[in-house]
């Protein structure tokens, strides 16, 4: 039998779907990522099943959603919550028993005490170190913890700055170099690796090299489609982020420049990135290596006039992007429409590209029967996100995405419903018009089975199961 393939797993944090330029959506230059779609499979409906970095990232090391880990938000922020324990399964385990050598290097954030190592991976390269190596050889450059642009004060530490070191020791650079470093050994050996490389950018605050920052200035940087939102008939949430923030009198000129920084970040990991695929083609082990590039969830940025990712459901941050270079597979490019799940369908893809067939602990599905060309059957036709709280309160929210609509339940606020179709950008809620109720109805009834189904025990109580089977909300 051949040699099981290498996978290469690329991830990076808070990506936006609409700013990769393979999109062609907004004017971000990310010619590496690019060349990998039109090489690869492209999912342009893949979706983020949880929009927050420690439960997306500890649900797809199990396999299961983050509900049924008690893992509902950040665990380092916000009040205690559960975590996946070191006893409960973990899927790179099994790629060690099938002989698979394997590395994690880059963000962790799924545990506060055990390491990567405790789930599989046979060597771990943490940013810490990357610390360490920056304040040794940089001491005399550190970051202002933000510009204060605004005259706002407190929190212009997330409004990001320039990264004054050259670019080869920037946490991106160096880590590409280690990651080059460990491909390279790991190729030397006859056995299969996996590799999972874990950018933290571009999650803000963005602090790019000059040279990627020079790309982009805020004057020609557009507008977001979204940008002017009333929040009429919204749940009152969303305009409270903007006071928690104190971004609330932020005019398009006020955010131009971290949406620039942003778009700066994303080109200097794509620069980061395609000095890895340059790599693996170099080392001429490209044919028999599986490459997939995605993220954890999107950003607002400026969406909606919001900032981070908190409290709601919107496309900026739960669309993301996917794609999947499978050589031995996928000889010409596949532009994917099929609605996926950018990580509960990874898991057991990997495995089934490994040629080990997958646990029913999965709550996700292969995607190789797609890849192949197949039409799986009885495909879902709608995707679930959800939405548990963090550093501003707790808020349970669940969303259903359809091709045409979504519906957002907020157990504790009006619901929102938006015709994807008329109103791209979510500015419109339509959930009381009378000739929508129907839609609403049958939403609320399908939401309910899928989180019933996969043990969501947020619908186990009586008064919650009302709100959506019999519609009890105002």
């Amino acid at each position: 039998m051949d040699k099981k393939p290498n996978i290469l797993y690329i991830m990076v944090d808070q990506q936006r779907y609409d700013c990769i330029g393979f999109s062609e959506k907004y004017p971000v230059l990310t010619p590496n990522i690019d060349r990998l779609a039109s090489e690869g499979a492209w999912f342009s409906n893949a979706y983020t099943h949880i929009p927050l970095c420690c439960p997306a990232r500890q649900s797809f090391l199990n396999g299961r959603r983050p509900e049924m880990l008690g893992a509902l938000w950040n665990y380092d922020l916000g009040p205690k919550v559960s975590t996946i324990d070191i006893k409960d399964y973990s899927w790179p385990r099994e790629l060690k028993k099938e002989g698979y050598k394997t590395a994690y290097l880059g963000k962790w954030h799924v545990h506060p005490t055990y390491d990567p190592t405790d789930f599989g991976y046979d060597e771990y390269v943490s940013e810490a170190e990357y610390e360490r190596y920056r304040t040794e050889k940089y001491p005399q450059y550190k970051y202002t913890d933000g510009i204060k642009l605004y005259e706002k004060d407190d929190l212009s530490t997330w409004f990001g700055e320039i990264d004054p070191i050259p670019l080869e020791d920037t946490r991106t650079h160096w880590l590409t170099n280690k990651v080059i470093d460990m491909i390279r050994n790991y190729s030397e050996s006859t056995n299969p690796w996996h590799i999972r490389l874990e950018f933290s950018d571009p999650h803000l605050p963005c602090k790019p090299n000059q040279k990627f920052a020079d790309l982009y200035q805020p004057e020609t940087i557009p507008e977001w489609g979204n940008f002017k939102d009333s929040f009429e008939n919204k749940p009152y949430i969303q305009r409270q982020q903007l006071v928690n923030w104190g971004i609330e009198d932020f005019t398009w000129e006020d955010w131009a420049p971290l949406v620039a920084r942003y778009y700066a970040m994303i080109s200097q990991v794509d620069d980061a990135i395609g000095q890895v695929l340059e790599a693996v083609q170099m080392m001429e082990i490209q044919e028999n290596t599986i490459i997939i590039f995605t993220t954890d969830h999107g950003d607002m940025c400026g969406g909606h006039r919001m900032m981070d990712k908190h409290f709601v459901l919107y496309e900026d941050v739960v669309r993301v992007p996917l794609i999947i270079k499978w050589p031995n597979k996928l000889k010409n490019h596949l532009n994917c429409d099929h609605f996926v799940y950018n990580l509960l369908d990874i898991s057991p893809t990997i495995l089934e590209m490994c040629r080990i067939k997958p646990p029913d602990i999965h709550q996700g599905s292969s995607l190789v029967p797609i890849i192949e060309g197949k039409s799986p059957l009885n495909w879902r036709n709608e995707v679930v996100a959800t939405y548990n709280g963090q550093q501003f309160g707790l808020y349970t929210q669940r969303m259903i995405r359809t091709a045409e609509w979504k519906y957002i339940w907020n157990t504790t606020d009006v619901d929102e419903l938006y015709n994807l179709i008329r109103d791209p950008h979510e500015l419109n809620n339509v959930i009381h018009v009378e000739a929508n109720q129907s839609v609403v109805q049958d939403l609320r009834s399908r939401l309910y089975s899928i989180l019933l189904e996969e043990g969501d025990t947020l619908v186990d109580n009586h008064w919650l199961k009302e709100q959506l089977t019999k519609g009890r909300k105002l």
